[in-house]
């Protein structure tokens, strides 16, 4: 097993250039690219001080698509070269998020700056004790949750249509939906990077082996399944009518997904000062709620009683379940494992939700009670 494992998927040089040459153009654009500088929520172990951000994302993701379409189309670096060395970029992505995570708490230690410390090595080195690591501007958690994990991913994909294109002659309309789906997902997860700021990652989440591992390696190479599927068992000749259910799916999913997130965050930077309006594409009807209703918490937050989450407590999750399930039908039935994605992160999502009500049950009190009185349904009105 391990000799297999070697032989597809060792740390090749090849893998080396490809994933950590993305890494460092990522990175070097996050500096130079223009866009708005924002501040978050004020940070009690800073004395309250309000950290900025440099909100350029959304120029440094089309400049890396243009990028690499040119190198493509060019011949100086085709696409499909991520497809065919999959598996060493994979480990090189493992290996450096080890590397990164180390080097994270051995400076974090290093300068006395840990953070929620157990004391415990393997625990703390597991669950992070650096809250806001930085090079100058370049804040290490919003890049190594937005910038390099979703990109990565709709690169996967888009290399397995091109190899696809070279196999076969042309792009199937699964393949097609796989380059769609995750190019929607990286687009909106760039074109809303102020809206993160105010998350509960950045803001609470320490940077962390388990963080810095799921975002740089288990995202991108294991949301990719239904992709690399279609890819080595098509083309599926499914229906026009199956395809059309499944981007209608997509689409749907998709735009309650969205407007979902920017209602609740919009929310949050209208309170905390910070809303800006931007015109990155596509800005959707209902992403914003003027004058939304809210429940005044004596702890001082609001909770957001309008727009979707008047229906419902976490539409946005019930919106993302529905696109990792179109992820999944858009190849069949003949294998679970496209159906990987959308089974792990309905446990995640469930468990996340659990625990997130248990949380502000102890920190709301009665006010969460009214809370849950006024939106008792969880993912689905009358439903669950």
């Amino acid at each position: 097993m391990s000799a297999r494992y070697w032989e597809i998927a060792y740390p090749s040089w090849t893998g080396i250039k490809i994933y950590l040459g993305f890494t460092l153009f990522t990175v070097a654009l996050a500096y130079v690219c223009p866009g708005p500088v924002l501040y978050g929520y004020k940070v009690p172990s800073l004395n309250g001080q309000r950290l900025a951000y440099h909100c350029n994302a959304l120029w440094a993701w089309w400049i890396t698509v243009a990028t690499a379409l040119a190198l493509h189309f060019s011949g100086l670096f085709r696409l499909t070269q991520i497809i065919d060395n999959l598996g060493p970029i994979m480990t090189v992505a493992m290996i450096w998020s080890f590397l990164l995570a180390g080097a994270v708490y051995a400076l974090t230690a290093l300068w006395g700056k840990k953070h929620r410390a157990s004391g415990n090595f393997i625990y703390d080195f597991f669950m992070g004790v650096c809250l806001n690591p930085r090079i100058g501007t370049l804040d290490l958690k919003m890049v190594t949750e937005l910038r390099v994990p979703w990109p990565v991913l709709f690169f996967i994909s888009l290399s397995c249509a091109f190899k696809q294109y070279e196999e076969i002659g042309y792009v199937t309309p699964e393949s097609a939906f796989m380059v769609l789906a995750h190019w929607l997902y990286s687009n909106a997860c760039n074109k809303g990077e102020e809206c993160v700021m105010t998350s509960w990652d950045i803001f609470y989440e320490l940077e962390s082996w388990y963080l810095l591992f799921w975002n740089l390696a288990g995202v991108p190479f294991s949301y990719c399944y239904s992709s690399i599927y279609l890819l080595k068992n098509g083309p599926m000749n499914f229906s026009l009518g199956w395809n059309v259910m499944c981007y209608v799916l997509l689409v749907t999913g998709y735009y309650f997904w969205d407007t979902g997130n920017s209602q609740r965050n919009r929310f949050r930077m209208f309170w905390n000062n910070t809303l800006i309006k931007r015109n990155a594409f596509p800005q959707l009807p209902k992403s914003f709620i003027p004058n939304a209703k809210y429940l005044q918490t004596s702890h001082g937050n609001k909770l957001l009683i309008d727009g979707w989450y008047a229906y419902a407590r976490k539409p946005h999750y019930t919106a993302d379940l529905v696109m990792s399930l179109s992820w999944g039908l858009i190849t069949g039935f003949g294998s679970f494992f496209p159906y990987f994605y959308l089974t792990f992160f309905t446990i995640v999502l469930v468990h996340r939700v659990g625990r997130d009500d248990a949380r502000c049950a102890r920190k709301y009190g009665a006010d969460w009670d009214e809370y849950m009185r006024v939106v008792p349904w969880k993912f689905v009105p009358y439903v669950f």
